[in-house]
């Protein structure tokens, strides 16, 4: 498989809720098990005038998360991805319409049935806005 071959399956099967923050993968790396989204939350993402509501940010970094484990081992037959566990901490404020943010997220460690995972958001000068770590079940197709 081709390295843009991941990219272009995840962006044609992208879910609606990414297509409300505005994102899009955009990078996909097979060496480090990670996958990268730009995103551009809007003023309608935030509270408090201009500040994207938390929970926006944890979907960006959840996101992340779990598309690295369908671009790096979804051929291997994942179909879902069900989270138990996801831990955000905020850094530093996100902005509306400060321009884009970079998600990426990254697999620390996968067995059969469960992933431990990892993400960041960063603003486009790479400072660090919020991370994320995850444990998520891991649904696979049965064998035929």
């Amino acid at each position: 498989m081709s390295h843009a071959d991941p990219i272009e399956r995840l962006n044609s099967n992208r879910p609606p809720f990414i297509e409300l923050l505005n994102g899009r993968v955009i990078a996909s790396d097979s060496e480090k098990q990670s996958c990268t989204f730009e995103f551009r939350p809007t003023k309608d993402h935030c509270h408090s005038i201009d500040v994207v509501q938390g929970g926006f940010i944890t979907v960006m970094l959840d996101a992340a998360m779990s598309h690295a484990v369908f671009a790096h081992l979804g051929p291997e037959g994942v179909i879902a991805l069900s989270s138990y566990e996801v831990t955000t901490r905020y850094h530093a404020v996100t902005r509306g319409e400060q321009g884009p943010v970079f998600a990426r997220g990254w697999i620390r460690q996968a067995t059969f049935k469960t992933a431990f995972l990892e993400s960041e958001l960063l603003d486009e000068h790479g400072n660090l806005l919020a991370t994320a770590q995850s444990v998520a079940k891991i649904v696979r197709a049965k064998p035929a």
